[in-house]
């Protein structure tokens, strides 16, 4: 995910991966889990405490007391974080990472635990010039590099304005001045994106909510592709926390809402992102 929140980024460190159907970089059952840190409410630090929080994060930490591991965060920018599944650094990475066909391709992910939609952020005042799809040409995308939003605006025609891992305040703040016009993001960080923003000018264009092909399937943690050993020990996790409630009372600590069932909207549309 492209969006962030108002939050520093922590560096950690990292043990030797062995081979890719190894469950852990470690020998001291430790699974090294790559995150953002700045991305609300997923994985971000609360505020008072400086504490590494949020839906993912605590997702991750059920799952690992469910497999008898620990957990060792790594906080990366989003092509940081797979570049650390593949070359060995991390054992997953969590990060509202949706289930594409062509993130499957190259990795191995699990049973979804989150569903949501997507949504756009504009300015309130003129809805940055965007009331249909076609207005997007040319407006100023805000994103992360290679994120799926970021290259939806850019098929849709629209002009990009990359962040490397910024805080959410510093994408709000750019919509507002005019530095940029629209953030496409999921629809339930943005919500408490604004939420956490007072006066910020901005507003959700509640009749354009969208998906995509790399969302349809739910949010998923990402693991080294042929890592079975570790997607059946996750997955059999998932599936017992889902099952005890834990993954919904999660879920209504971080969104308010069960997201982890799928959502009754109507969607504008759905597109199909090229590669």
């Amino acid at each position: 995910m492209g969006i962030a929140v108002i939050v520093p980024l922590v560096l950690a460190g990292c043990g030797k991966k062995e081979s890719s159907d190894s469950v852990s970089v470690n020998h001291d059952k430790t699974l090294i889990v790559a995150t953002s840190g700045t991305l609300y409410p997923t994985s971000y630090h609360d505020q008072k405490s400086n504490k590494l929080t949020g839906y993912d994060i605590e997702i991750v930490k059920s799952v690992a007391k469910e497999m008898g591991y620990k957990v060792k965060f790594k906080e990366l920018n989003v092509d940081g974080q797979l570049t650390a599944i593949k070359t060995g650094k991390a054992d997953m990475a969590a990060n509202d990472f949706g289930i594409s066909p062509q993130r499957e391709k190259s990795f191995t992910l699990s049973t979804p635990y989150k569903h949501s939609f997507n949504s756009m952020v504009v300015r309130k005042s003129d809805n940055s010039g965007i009331n249909s799809w076609s207005d997007l040409k040319d407006k100023k995308a805000a994103g992360e590099a290679g994120t799926s939003y970021q290259r939806l605006a850019k098929q849709l025609g629209a002009k990009l304005v990359n962040y490397d891992n910024v805080s959410n305040d510093v994408y709000l703040r750019d919509v507002k001045s005019g530095k940029t016009d629209v953030i496409m993001n999921d629809y339930y960080l943005q919500k408490l994106a604004l939420a956490a923003t007072p006066n910020n000018g901005l507003k959700i264009l509640d009749n354009m909510y969208f998906r995509t092909t790399d969302d349809g399937k739910g949010v998923g943690i990402i693991m080294k592709k042929g890592n079975t050993k570790l997607e059946k020990k996750v997955n059999a996790a998932l599936a017992k926390l889902e099952k005890s409630g834990k993954l919904a009372k999660i879920s209504k600590k971080f969104y308010g809402t069960d997201v982890t069932k799928k959502p009754n909207v109507k969607i504008s549309r759905t597109f199909n992102i090229k590669n």
